[in-house]
């Protein structure tokens, strides 16, 4: 029998945020209890927050923004892979140790910052693992579509730029912040669909996997 997991993160104002970034302000602006017909909630965050895509857009003057990103690229078999907890950054040597068939589409690197996410409170953390620009290459080379990672970046923290310009140069889609604590390597169904906001560079995405 299969089983969905929901791999998105619940979005609160207690959320660690990419340091610059606004914090999340979620609030009801119409209360029943005061009078209102219905309760209304507003919220104001960056469209990076908690589980979200990347488009193009964000690190590529000329690229596409998230709602162009091609739904097939959105939904479809996905393989997890489980780095080793001693690892420390995501290079090509990890890419290759991993074995990407040449047929997988889609590819989740669950690493040891899945830990943070069940008590993880608003502080930011700069120690997650990412993939470099020679993981990011190698990747490319596997000819992947859609790429995503159990923290914030895709990328690790001082060094965002390269690794995204060659996966959102080559048109891969890059799902950031998942919650893979609860999920073994395997492959998976991903249902991965940002919020289709008319030419933003990101979206907080709902993101399941559902077991074959």
């Amino acid at each position: 029998m299969s089983k969905i997991y929901d791999i998105s993160v619940t979005i609160t104002d207690k959320i660690p945020v990419w340091p610059g970034d606004p914090n999340v302000v979620l609030e009801r602006v119409s209360k029943i209890e005061n009078g209102a017909n219905a309760n209304v909630s507003r919220v104001s965050m960056s469209v990076h927050t908690g589980t979200h895509m990347d488009a193009p857009y964000h690190f590529i003057p000329d690229g596409y923004t998230i709602e162009s990103i091609p739904l097939e690229v959105l939904i479809g078999p996905v393989l997890v892979v489980r780095v080793p907890d001693e690892v420390e950054v995501i290079d090509g040597d990890v890419i290759k140790r991993a074995g990407i068939d040449p047929a997988v589409e889609r590819v989740l690197f669950k690493t040891r910052n899945s830990q943070f996410w069940p008590a993880l409170n608003s502080e930011f953390r700069t120690d997650f693992v990412g993939i470099n620009e020679e993981g990011a290459r190698a990747l490319v080379e596997t000819g992947v579509r859609l790429v995503g990672i159990d923290f914030l970046s895709i990328a690790p923290y001082d060094h965002s730029r390269p690794t995204h310009q060659v996966l959102l140069g080559k048109g891969i889609a890059v799902l950031e912040g998942c919650d893979l604590s609860q999920v073994g390597p395997g492959r998976y169904m991903l249902y991965a669909l940002p919020t289709k906001f008319g030419g933003s560079d990101g979206a907080p995405v709902r993101a399941v996997l559902i077991s074959e």
